[in-house]
């Protein structure tokens, strides 16, 4: 049993956060789960040095549609690969935008970025979670929620044991050549038990998120594995209490903004970008502000550019609400009442672009989403939310003086429109900077935080020596990703304890913690 991951080879994200990417090679066959581009130090093994040549991959499952995770598909179709991308139903819709925007930074050619997404689309295949599908050589595979993005999951194969080779459950990958399946295998299989004594079982978690994550369900609870390989991306930190992030946020922002400054905001355009706005609908988008004010709250209708204030023409308003308000707290409430009517600019194409698929998709938002979208009030868009579409925009909205909030990608500060508000804003002490997600060794947003710490610090952002004189905050309530405690319910909310634990997605220190912890609870690593 221990000898299962001899079958497995890590090609990035072994023992770092970024580059996700994982070889499964059973019964004849090339399972690969994810295919992401590393960032910052972080690195992956090049495709010329993989044990496979990606043309003999049969299946890529893709877990989420992050570019640390779908990155390299691109690449992985430009060298030949021709087999099947498995993956959610979101996680399909997501993958086109996604990865345009990744190919607009490469040296592909508009044409060529167009083809390359044509057979992706024509490779891809969307499935419902909780249900067993069958793969060739009798290999079965059910998606389960992680809680991390729209349409994340973590994945189970079932790998059937022959009773003719009991020594080695996995046979060495055998020289046939690939084996493409039938694209005609969209029926679930029933299962009377989540698995049999003639079967061993893997779950890749994918990446995981915390349960009260805005939008999203909770992760599901795994059934019994032989082998679990799971992110430690957090495995030595624990996050502040989500259920009070909405409050901590809103007295954060009243204060950074009561000196008249700008809020900077970098945010990934997928998952980060929607859970915030989520989040200031709660604070900024209520009508019982307004009126707490003795204003009257006008809702905006759907039409041309149309925003009230002078300086803002020209910007596109959100999606309107209706006036029902979002139930917040009495505490947040007050707190952000003197900043209820201050602007908030989602300075992110894609981010504007990923934001109108979320709404499309509301059959995979959570219990409290759907019932707050039933109500009238759009979750995900209120008053005084500005979408700034083209770089002509982005332009005026440089020139706009504050108070203000900006949300704007990339999430780590590597490039995107957030790069020219930071080199404008950065040394400037009326403004603030709020980081709301993971920032990789190596990368700007690591760098604005270490150096903020220190006196004359600063930060190279495209060559351009910055000095970092705005306020800095980590907001760790905001991850993504599961923190210690979280990752350790989750395994210990399966039924029985796997056979073995296998951490990646993690730096060393991070991974070395949660194995300690793991182990100290009397599981295998």
């Amino acid at each position: 049993m221990n000898q299962i991951d001899q079958f497995i080879t890590h090609l990035g994200a072994e023992h770092n956060v970024t580059g996700s990417c994982h070889l499964l090679q059973v019964n004849g066959l090339n399972i690969m789960v994810d295919c992401g581009i590393a960032q910052g130090k972080d690195h992956v093994i090049p495709m010329d040095a993989w044990p496979v040549s990606p043309s003999r991959v049969n299946y890529l499952f893709l877990t989420h549609a992050h570019i640390d995770h779908i990155g390299r598909v691109p690449e992985l179709v430009q060298r030949g690969f021709k087999g099947e991308i498995i993956a959610t139903h979101a996680t399909k819709a997501l993958l086109e935008p996604m990865l345009q925007d990744a190919m607009s930074f490469s040296d592909m050619t508009e044409d060529q970025a167009s083809k390359i997404l044509e057979t992706i689309d024509d490779l891809s295949w969307g499935f419902e979670y909780d249900q067993y599908f069958d793969l060739k050589s009798g290999i079965k595979f059910k998606l389960g929620r992680a809680g991390h993005i729209l349409g994340s999951c973590f994945i189970r194969f079932e790998i059937p044991n022959d009773s003719s080779e009991t020594r080695n459950p996995f046979p060495a990958i055998s020289t046939v050549p690939p084996v493409i399946s039938s694209k005609a295998r969209n029926l679930p299989i029933n299962h009377s038990k989540s698995k049999t004594q003639n079967s061993f079982s893997i779950v890749f978690s994918g990446d995981l998120g915390a349960s009260n994550t805005p939008i999203l369900p909770d992760p599901d609870i795994p059934e019994p594995c032989d082998l679990l390989i799971m992110e430690s991306t957090y495995g030595d930190r624990y996050h502040e209490d989500r259920k009070q992030r909405t409050k901590r946020l809103g007295e954060i922002l009243t204060r950074a903004l009561f000196d008249g400054g700008k809020v900077f905001i970098p945010a990934f355009s997928l998952g980060r970008t929607q859970e915030l706005i989520y989040e200031i609908d709660r604070l900024v988008g209520a009508s019982l502000l307004a009126k707490e004010r003795g204003l009257t709250s006008t809702r905006r209708s759907v039409g041309p550019l149309c925003p009230t204030e002078n300086k803002y023409q020209g910007l596109t308003p959100g999606i309107p609400e209706t006036s029902e308000p979002p139930v917040i707290s009495n505490e947040c409430e007050k707190s952000f009442n003197s900043t209820s009517e201050i602007p908030v600019f989602i300075d992110s194409p894609l981010g504007l672009k990923i934001t109108k698929i979320y709404s499309s998709l509301s059959e995979y938002w959570d219990r409290e989403a759907k019932e707050i979208l039933r109500n009238g009030d759009h979750p995900i868009d209120f008053d005084h939310l500005y979408a700034v579409e083209n770089y002509k925009d982005h332009l005026r909205l440089m020139e706009i003086p504050g108070p203000a909030v900006i949300i704007a990608g990339s999430g780590m500060c590597t490039g995107g429109r957030i790069i020219d508000h930071l080199k404008a804003g950065l040394e400037d002490p009326k403004n603030d900077v709020f980081f709301v997600g993971y920032q990789a060794s190596g990368t700007p947003g690591r760098d604005i935080i270490k150096y903020s710490q220190r006196p004359g610090g600063y930060v190279n952002l495209n060559g351009e020596k910055i000095f970092i004189r705005a306020g800095i905050h980590t907001l760790t309530g905001y991850s993504a990703h599961a923190d210690q405690n979280d990752l350790i319910e989750w395994v210990q909310s399966m039924p029985e304890k796997p056979g073995r634990i296998k951490l990646v997605h993690g730096e060393p220190e991070a991974q070395q913690t949660l194995k300690n912890r793991l182990l100290h609870l009397g599981y295998v690593v």
